[in-house]
């Protein structure tokens, strides 16, 4: 049986870009399960009146899902747990420096391999020991060259290009936690995926290269491994992805200018259901 999952963020309403990724994931699930997720984080940005929101507006467009939807802010100790696991494979070190620290370092150091999120930590920290009763702020940073090491090649199979090998390294030693939150994206979906048993991991081809990562957490963490399908971007006529400053075309916004849910799932690409 398929498991799959919408995990939005709720710092703002549903646009139309998240309602075609929500629908391609509950077409996947004929017969299966189709999980809600809030990934909320983020105690900045995430407000309550936004989860409210998106479950009324996927209700709307016709989407159900089992109860209770988890949120990922009340599930702190999954990923604290899976942080001591990292910690005591000695996978894991303190990292102190600020934005200005690291670029200062990338500037002096005359060149700065990128990743997928830009250029990639340089490594200052590296080979520090977590200080008990050090309260200064600071993040978790994954070792990635020893982490490679022991988890050896791996590969994971998307539904839309195949086979891949996974190209541990892209992120470097990418920021697991900060001492303000206690996880980061990478770890706390990977967990989640984890427990909540899903066994295909639908989401935009912008999100591709992080699989890369999170097979890797995987394998160290020794959780079961899901197929992904990472499907396209739905962008505007002029080609620019829709985003959650696009207030016309949320679908709060639709509804209420007298959209019919079937036309709505048009828009996002999707004329049966």
């Amino acid at each position: 049986m398929t498991t799959t999952r919408f995990a939005p963020s709720p710092t703002g309403y549903l646009h139309l870009g998240h309602a075609h990724s929500a629908l391609f994931a509950y077409d996947q699930v004929a017969g299966g399960r189709f999980l809600l997720r809030h990934e909320d984080i983020d105690p900045g940005r995430c407000r309550p009146e936004f989860i409210t929101a998106i479950e009324e507006d996927l209700g709307w467009l016709g989407l159900s899902w089992p109860q209770p939807v988890r949120r990922q802010s009340q599930h702190m100790a999954d990923y604290a747990q899976a942080l001591a696991k990292l910690e005591d494979m000695g996978l894991l070190y303190p990292c102190f420096c600020t934005r200005t620290d690291i670029a200062r370092e990338i500037e002096q150091s005359g060149h700065a391999p990128h990743g997928p999120d830009g250029p990639l930590y340089p490594g200052i920290c590296r080979g520090l020991s977590k200080v008990e009763g050090d309260d200064r702020p600071h993040a978790l940073r994954l070792d990635m060259a020893k982490a490679v090491a022991m988890a050896g090649p791996l590969r994971w199979y998307d539904r839309a290009e195949g086979w891949q090998d996974t190209q541990q390294q892209l992120f470097g030693d990418v920021v697991l936690a900060r001492k303000d939150t206690p996880t980061s994206y990478h770890l706390a979906v990977t967990v989640d995926d984890a427990l909540q048993g899903v066994t295909l991991v639908t989401r935009g081809v912008d999100l591709f290269a992080a699989s890369h990562l999170h097979r890797l957490l995987q394998a160290l963490l020794g959780l079961p491994v899901p197929e992904w399908h990472h499907h396209r971007l739905l962008t505007d006529d002029h080609g620019k992805r829709f985003a959650k400053r696009d207030k016309s075309l949320t679908l709060r916004a639709l509804r209420e200018a007298g959209k019919t849910p079937d036309e709505v799932r048009a828009l996002a690409g999707f004329t049966s259901f």
